[in-house]
């Protein structure tokens, strides 16, 4: 023989086994009618382990604005261990530079060096082009004087 559920048995199971409805309305809700039954929005049932566990996702919500009123300029804020970190690194490498520029360090002697080598080559080449040249002119004006001295020894 087979038994079949009332309306009011079904709804009270549905509230029961919900995890959404509270004990305070199951027990206010004793008797329903196929009627208040449908005028109420049906809870959408979560499946396997999501109705046991709540859980939200936190790209769901609506981000979190601040307006520049509301900032709290005198709040002290932690800061992450990278974020130190990558302060720590900003500050070795600007104190860093600052010996660089000053020539402290060993870099710096180094590249100094190179720098006076390489100026002394370019003054020592500037020089052999002059003594060239001025030899050049002055051969040239050698050969002019004495092609100018056959040409008076011709007439």
């Amino acid at each position: 023989m087979r038994q079949f559920s009332t309306d009011e048995e079904i709804v009270a199971s549905i509230f029961i086994h919900s995890s959404t409805f509270n004990q305070e309305e199951i027990e206010g809700k004793e008797e329903y009618s196929g009627e208040e039954f449908e005028e109420e929005p049906r809870e959408v049932r979560r499946k396997g382990v999501q109705g046991l566990i709540e859980v939200e996702n936190p790209n769901w919500g609506k981000p979190n604005v601040l307006k520049v009123k509301d900032i709290d300029v005198e709040k002290i804020t932690q800061l992450s261990k990278h974020e130190k970190n990558e302060i720590d690194k900003q500050k070795r490498y600007e104190r860093g530079m600052k010996l660089h520029e000053e020539g402290k360090t060993e870099q710096a002697k180094k590249d100094l060096e190179r720098l006076t080598l390489i100026r002394q080559q370019r003054v020592d080449t500037a020089k052999k082009r002059e003594e060239e040249k001025a030899f050049k002119e002055k051969k040239k004006e050698e050969k002019a004087f004495k092609e100018k001295k056959k040409a008076e020894a011709r007439k």
